[in-house]
């Protein structure tokens, strides 16, 4: 079985662990892709687009991603085939314990819409800026003063084994859709690469992803759309809660919603996306 991965630190380490739980002989391919020679491009495609050719071309036969770089539309012949446990969902705050902890006009880099917007909605003096490049980059940039503070997501530090960078959970901001799973894509029809896939499944997974990217598609949304989306899934209740706003945190809205486990997950992301639009989201993203 032929695994496709992005050769980052981050996507090898996610894909090492793919292989080792599916079943049989894995071969990781590493392959570039358009976000790795450009990151300042928003376009979610830009991380999975090779992935996606190599797919259906058949040179390899399952590609792993991080969830929340997965389009809410996925290219025609492709399917999430396995969705593995979810690492924490959250954002966390390096550098201070926590937003109160900062001075007023205190520099927090990002490179976020979706975390820009909701610092500078709880936080209107913090100057918030733009900061890409790797884990091990931006880390470095906040060792060296550049920044009082970095926010990055907490399952991408803990999966690297830099969870000790973590000074504060930002249980405050509602997560990117996806954030901390993982998405293993297959060509539909690949009965061998499906069977695979499911070794890995998690149920709880895989309706919070889902029911997150149902909002997600709902909203029109993409990697430029202020747009957060955490769903929970306990015995018997599932629980979304969801976030759009402005980049410059002028204005925003929040949902949360829960129902049972007789409502499917499409539904519940959906539903609450109505919501949103209902109470002038779209107003609020600026169409």
């Amino acid at each position: 079985m032929r695994l496709g991965t992005r050769g980052s630190a981050l996507a090898l380490v996610q894909a090492r662990w793919v292989a080792d739980h599916l079943p049989g002989d894995v071969e990781i391919v590493e392959i570039t892709t358009t976000g790795d020679g450009d990151r300042a491009a928003r376009d979610k495609e830009k991380w999975v687009r090779e992935l996606d050719r190599a797919l259906l071309a058949g040179e390899i036969d399952l590609a792993v991603h991080s969830a929340k770089d997965v389009p809410g539309h996925l290219a025609d012949g492709l399917v999430i085939a396995g969705v593995p446990p979810r690492a924490p969902a959250g954002d966390a705050l390096c550098g201070a314990d926590g937003l109160d902890a900062l001075a007023p006009g205190a520099v927090v880099g990002t490179a976020s819409v979706r975390r820009a917007a909701q610092l500078r909605a709880l936080r209107e003096d913090l100057r918030v800026t733009e900061l890409r490049g790797n884990v091990d980059t931006r880390l470095r940039r906040l060792a060296d003063g550049d920044y009082a503070a970095i926010v990055l997501a907490r399952a991408g530090l803990e999966r690297l084994g830099r969870g000790d960078a973590v000074s504060h959970v930002l249980t405050e901001l509602v997560p990117a859709a996806g954030q901390g799973c993982l998405a293993v894509t297959a060509r539909v029809g690949d009965d061998e690469a499906h069977a695979a896939a499911r070794a890995i499944e998690d149920v709880d997974a895989r309706i919070a992803l889902t029911a997150e990217r149902a909002l997600v598609v709902a909203l029109e949304a993409d990697c430029d759309t202020p747009v957060g989306a955490h769903c929970t899934v306990q015995p018997g209740r599932r629980t979304i809660t969801a976030f759009v706003g402005r980049e410059d945190g002028s204005a925003w809205l929040r949902d949360e919603l829960s129902t049972g486990d007789d409502v499917p997950a499409a539904a519940l992301g959906a539903t609450v996306a109505d919501r949103l639009l209902a109470a002038g989201a779209a107003e609020v993203l600026g169409r």
